[in-house]
């Protein structure tokens, strides 16, 4: 595993923040915030602190920085956490063998954005040659396979806030398919820009509590107003269980189950029942081939919407039945631990694999920190304030995005 969030600048620390409830959530520095006073939102989830060409978190030269933009520095810098954390040593791999799947929602929107600015104030000659590789959403992925010298499957997923959801999902049907041994993917978002925090703030689709930014993110509360914007990645070596074992790897946590579906319906608004996030954790079951009592914790996708956190509650409701109700005494623990790093768009599944993983490993479920009053309804327990310690071998990760996109993931217990 590998992660640089506003809560760590590595997996580890990532863990402990989420472990511990901490926010991440704090004012926006930037001169648009200063220059401009007609924000609704001055406040996200920016990764503060971090450079990719110095000190400790260095990952990559500056002229070789130059050329990227600032989300493949992330989603580079989490993939060399996780490649380092695995002990694999690519160059005595069959490269054909090896391959990479990151999933981003939006992709290089600063390059995009720093573009746009230049050409209107200096003219198109004075853009750089790097705009398009910079930009791309499948920069990161070509990044990594040049990194490595990976010549295995490569892919992009760009499904909005499910991007990296389905990257995880691909890689691992990836390998079960016999097409790889070894796969890197997770996803990275680098959005916490100007257009985007404009344009998600005149959707009426953020927090505006600028006045107290680490309560603001409050998935499943009353007085949940919006999510809040946040940038970060985070990477993972997956493999077969053969090659895994055949080179000694410590094993963390298997993938046993994928789902994934569409609402069909509108292009923002979830489906009102949860129908579509429904179907999904139900094709996830069946390819795990568990029952709906089997699985202990869920990382809900619980964005701190009024519309996607009472959706979610109703699909979970409907395919988990009395194992999930409170008041029928049911055992399921479900959680948002965007409650504390906020939403990072389409990194948003792959920074919340880290703690289905460690929910696993550790013990321990995280909590939905500022849930002070849960919305009528919502009769789950949702794990409010303080991680608590619960040991299961079942993890469910749910990450739905615009467009109707819907992604679940089971993570199980290693046996082997």
């Amino acid at each position: 595993m590998g992660a640089v969030t506003n809560l760590g600048h590595d997996a580890v620390s990532t863990w402990a923040g989420m472990r511990e409830g901490r926010s991440g959530i704090r004012s926006i520095e930037s001169e648009f915030f200063t220059r401009y006073k007609d924000w609704d939102v001055t406040f996200g989830g920016e990764v503060k602190g971090w450079d990719p060409c110095s000190g400790p978190t260095a990952v990559m030269e500056f002229r070789e920085a130059k050329r990227l933009d600032r989300v493949t520095h992330l989603g580079v810098a989490a993939a060399v956490e996780a490649v380092r954390h695995s002990g694999i040593d690519f160059s005595k791999e069959n490269p054909e063998l090896c391959g990479v799947v990151v999933g981003s929602g939006i992709g290089g929107i600063m390059t995009i954005e720093d573009g746009m600015y230049t050409l209107v104030d200096r003219g198109p000659d004075r853009l750089s040659p790097f705009t398009v590789p910079r930009l791309m959403v499948n920069a990161t992925t070509g990044n990594i396979s040049i990194r490595y010298g990976l010549k295995g499957p490569a892919a992009a997923h760009a499904t909005a806030c499910a991007s990296s959801g389905h990257a995880l999902a691909d890689a691992a049907n990836m390998i079960q398919r016999g097409w790889a041994d070894v796969m890197v993917s997770g996803g990275c978002e680098a959005a916490v820009s100007p257009l985007c925090v404009g344009a998600f703030m005149v959707m009426k689709a953020l927090s505006v509590r600028n006045d107290a930014p680490e309560k603001a993110s409050r998935p499943f509360d009353k007085d949940r107003d919006g999510f809040v914007l946040s940038e970060g990645a985070a990477m993972f070596v997956l493999e077969s269980e053969e090659h895994a074992r055949a080179r000694g790897a410590k094993i963390f946590a298997e993938i046993i189950g994928t789902g994934n579906s569409s609402d069909a319906g509108h292009i923002t608004a979830p489906d009102p029942a949860g129908d579509g996030a429904a179907r999904s954790m139900r094709m996830a079951l069946r390819d795990a081939g568990l029952n709906a009592a089997d699985i202990g914790y869920i990382n809900a996708h619980g964005t701190s919407t009024p519309l996607g956190d009472k959706a979610e509650v109703s699909a979970v409701l409907n395919v988990f039945g009395a194992h999930a109700r409170k008041s029928a005494g049911g055992k399921l623990l479900m959680s948002s631990t965007k409650s504390m790093h906020g939403h990072c768009l389409g990194a948003s599944g792959a920074v919340e694999s880290i703690a289905c993983i460690h929910a696993i490993t550790d013990g321990v479920i995280p909590a939905t920190i500022n849930l002070d009053n849960p919305d009528e309804g919502f009769d789950i327990d949702l794990v409010p304030h303080h991680a608590r310690e619960r040991r299961v071998n079942y993890v469910m990760n749910n990450t739905f995005g615009f467009g109707g996109h819907n992604v679940t993931l089971i993570f199980g217990a290693y046996k082997g």
